[in-house]
């Protein structure tokens, strides 16, 4: 098995992004190749408005948008206390020197890691490739995905 780490980010919340992009940041920093794959909540990670916002091409689709809020907004899975709980976190964090979702965005750029958006979920999301940050290096059906994934491992988060 080669040194690749593929990671589909499937989930919008604080803590499994927080987890996606620690174990991407970790897997790069040894050398790994890492593919993230980003789709349906897991797009708002890579957006490029951070925050609410009317993301999408249809009324409809802008109103997913606003309420998926962005990184800045994801909520934690459980316990989220109407959102308060992200913000103890992140308080949390950098009192123990841990990084936040955002810094470790900034350390996956920074690392190399490859960064895929999925096609399907944009469809039905009404997002566009320039909806995302630069550093989304591109578009993919799952097919092609899993071929970019072939001979590491694979992780569902």
């Amino acid at each position: 098995m080669a040194n690749k780490l593929s990671i589909i980010s499937f989930s919008g919340d604080f803590d499994k992004l927080t987890a996606v992009f620690t174990l991407a940041t970790g897997a790069a920093a040894v050398g790994y190749e890492v593919n993230l794959f980003f789709t349906f909540w897991g797009l708002d990670a890579i957006k490029k408005k951070r925050g609410r916002s009317f993301v999408g091409g249809t009324a409809l689709t802008k109103l997913f948008g606003f309420f998926m809020g962005g990184i800045k907004a994801a909520p934690v899975s459980r316990l989220n206390f109407w959102g308060a709980s992200a913000h103890i976190f992140r308080r949390l964090m950098r009192k123990h020197n841990v990084a936040t979702p955002e810094e470790l965005v900034a350390a996956a750029i920074t690392l190399g890691v490859n960064f895929y958006a999925c096609e399907m979920a944009m469809h039905i999301l009404g997002l566009a490739k320039e909806d995302f940050i630069p550093e989304v290096k591109d578009v993919l059906g799952v097919a092609t995905f899993l071929k970019r994934s072939e001979g590491g491992q694979t992780l569902f988060i």
